[in-house]
């Protein structure tokens, strides 16, 4: 069954979500330092710790939300769900085991859903910054609530 979609509009200034595991945690602010400039004219907010890091050693505002574990993946999926997230980075470690790893898949699943960029991995993260469509306008099509 095909899901039917309506166009959203996003504005040049996004909301971007960060998400990092431990072990990636230190990845992330090496890339974020690195893309201080272009960061800085979008809205940020992250998981507990990985926004608290970004604002304390790169100096950008994250709006903080709760720790992955303690709900703050789920957080971020809800707030994707209602159309306030543009893009997530999620710099995760794919080779250590997660105690909350159904909470990463539904924060990945609702991404994908919601069509929006995602990126997992420095280079990923690069081409989604560099996109021209990271400082314009853009249009994109996300599920229908009509059944």
């Amino acid at each position: 069954m095909a899901i039917s979609t309506v166009e959203l509009a996003v504005p040049a200034r996004k909301t971007i979500a960060l998400v990092a595991h431990d072990n990636m945690k230190e990845e992330l602010l090496e890339w974020v330092g690195a893309h201080r400039e272009e960061l800085a004219k979008h809205a940020l907010i992250g998981t507990g710790t990985t926004g608290g890091l970004v604002a304390e050693k790169i100096g950008l505002p994250v709006e903080r939300l709760r720790s992955g574990p303690l709900g703050g993946d789920q957080q971020i999926g809800g707030r994707i769900s209602e159309g306030e997230v543009d893009v997530l980075l999620f710099f995760w470690d794919p080779l250590e085991p997660q105690p909350h790893d159904p909470d990463i898949k539904a924060l990945l699943r609702i991404a994908v859903v919601w069509n929006i960029p995602v990126a997992c991995n420095r280079a990923s993260a690069d081409f989604i910054m560099s996109s021209p469509f990271m400082s314009t306008d853009y249009v994109r099509r996300v599920p229908s609530h009509i059944r």
